[in-house]
């Protein structure tokens, strides 16, 4: 080894040194994912050229894998050796040296047996005034992947495939998603992950939260895995933050390995539940590759639905793939509303989601008089066909077959504008008829009240319709328990008579403390206005109130 490959490798290892005793020094993670083998995986070492001289640069280091747009390396300036090496000695000398050394600490537990993942990427640069060097090498510390392996297999056993109460730890969810995904692990097909996602799914079903960060971590996985281990096989990253992706000139679309396409493609389905731009873009990229199967996806869905229908006075098409159904109306009238509600019941009842977005063609612009509530194709369409009163015993079959806890309406992006499947049907129903108060009872004791917004207008728009009446206490009641937890006092509604006052006692019966403050905030505001308002009141409107201002406790 020349005496100028060696002060620089001498010079490089004292640096990775300092940096892991200090690394070290943090201590290890608390609450570790036994799904961790460790934590460092990566070193990047680098010489990069100065702006005006070659010679005036310095030595990079990275212990974890930048991002394309920043740089956060260790900097350290290098001796007048760096003019000396050549291109033969640094991948000759220099870089089998540095991975040598890296390997032994690496196989150590030096700085502990967490300190370290199993695998671990070495790179190498070194910039020249018009070229790079860049070299490559994995190390894989074999014993440690065969416990992560065991490791795995027993989390899969004990918390995946048991039965309630037992859920992964928050701090599992992350690194069990990345595992899915990894070769190493287990077999990259749809039959072998799919389960094990949707079994969790349904384990997390009654927990909104911690289901929706499962959806996030494994999506985030998937997204993971295309961008930094399929894509690149065959797509040049271009534009902002390498967001864009363009065929490699001369790539052997004979080469492709049809089963890492066909899980590009499981992929891209996956990542399109919360993120249908992205899934548009795989599937796009999947047929510049030849896959007759992404083009399939984008024009008629999974194949599992007739794509297609053309009945007297509507047409409709689907996609259970992008979950959207469109509706044409041919003839503005009752006949062409009945026949899309059957075709959309019919597709709903073999099972397509009920998530969906609709795109309408109609002349006709209808929307319910409910503040908050998006003003978009799906609400028009329900709108629309609520008009014709002779077809609520459809909308209400609809909304029997579409509600579903948890799941939310693709007509808008994720916001606060984002309803239960269900919605517009039930809330326009409750609006114009009676018969439907138990339907809209129902549906209050299914809406997420965390995470949806919109109902909190309804009650306002529900005494508009109907008034304050002693009968319709009990659906008053509902609304209000299904409105937000805020408790936001509706203002259109006035407990101004005896009947009134008994009604409301009678339908908080049974209710749960903080249930009846809720309905009593969003009816008064507060106990300080229910007082003034049993000072106020004359008998025997006053004891009435004064029973409700006790429940307030």
């Amino acid at each position: 080894m020349s005496q100028a490959v060696e002060a620089f490798l001498d010079e490089v290892w004292d640096e990775i040194k300092s940096i892991y005793a200090r690394e070290h020094q943090r201590g290890e993670v608390k609450n570790r994912s036994r799904l961790q083998a460790g934590m460092k995986d990566y070193l990047r070492v680098a010489w990069r050229k100065g702006k005006f001289n070659w010679g005036q640069g310095k030595i990079h280091i990275d212990i974890y894998e930048p991002f394309s747009w920043s740089d956060s390396s260790y900097q350290i300036e290098a001796g007048s050796y760096i003019v000396e090496l050549t291109d033969e000695q640094l991948t000759e000398e220099f870089f089998p040296a540095l991975c040598g050394r890296m390997d032994e600490l690496f196989h150590s537990e030096e700085y502990g047996p967490q300190f370290f993942d199993y695998r671990f990427n070495i790179v190498f640069e070194f910039e020249r005034e018009q070229s790079v060097l860049t070299l490559h090498r994995k190390l894989v510390n074999e014993s440690k992947l065969t416990e992560l392996r065991k490791a795995l297999d027993q989390f899969i056993k004990s918390k995946i495939w048991s039965e309630l109460p037992v859920l992964p730890g928050d701090h599992d969810l992350f690194f069990f998603a990345n595992l899915l995904v990894n070769p190493d692990l287990m077999k990259q097909e749809e039959q072998e992950i799919d389960p094990l996602i949707r079994q969790l799914l349904g384990k997390m079903q009654k927990f909104p939260k911690r289901r929706d960060e499962w959806i996030r971590q494994y999506t985030s996985a998937f997204k993971h895995w295309a961008q930094e281990h399929f894509l690149p096989r065959y797509f040049e990253p271009t534009g902002s933050y390498g967001q864009e992706w363009v065929i490699k000139e001369g790539t052997d679309l004979a080469a492709v390995d049809s089963r890492d396409l066909d899980f590009f493609l499981y992929a891209a389905l996956q990542v399109g539940s919360s993120d249908p731009d992205t899934r548009q873009k795989y599937l796009e990229l999947a047929i510049q590759l030849g896959s007759d199967q992404a083009q399939a996806y984008l024009n008629t869905g999974s194949g599992k639905f007739v794509s297609a229908y053309r009945g007297e006075r509507m047409e409709g098409k689907n996609n259970d793939v992008t979950k959207t159904i469109e509706i044409r109306i041919l003839s503005e009238e009752e006949q062409a509303y009945s026949e899309a509600l059957d075709y959309i019941i019919g597709l709903l009842q073999q099972g397509f989601p009920k998530g969906y977005q609709l795109k309408l063609k109609s002349s006709q612009k209808h929307f319910l008089p409910v503040k908050k509530l998006a003003k978009s194709k799906l609400h028009q369409f329900f709108a629309n066909a609520l008009s014709y009163p002779d077809l609520y015993p459809k909308l209400a079959e609809y909304a029997d077959a579409v509600m579903e806890e948890f799941a939310w309406y693709e007509d808008v992006e994720p916001s606060e504008k984002s309803v239960m499947p269900g919605t517009y049907a039930v809330m326009g129903l409750g609006l114009y008829s009676e018969s439907y108060f138990p339907l809209v009872c129902r549906y209050m004791e299914l809406v997420d009240t965390e995470h949806q917004m919109v109902q909190d207008g309804y009650a306002e728009a529900f005494i508009e319709a109907h008034d304050v009446q002693a009968e319709h206490m009990p659906v008053i009641v509902s609304i209000l328990l299904g409105g937000n937890e805020e408790g936001r006092q509706v203002k259109n509604i006035t407990i101004d008579r005896p009947e009134l006052a008994e009604a409301l006692i009678q339908a908080l019966k049974g209710k749960k403390d903080h249930e009846i403050e809720l309905v009593l905030c969003r009816i008064f505001g507060n106990p300080k206005k229910l007082a003034g308002a049993v000072r106020a009141a004359q008998p025997p409107l006053r004891e009435g109130l004064e029973q409700l201002l006790a429940l307030w406790g």
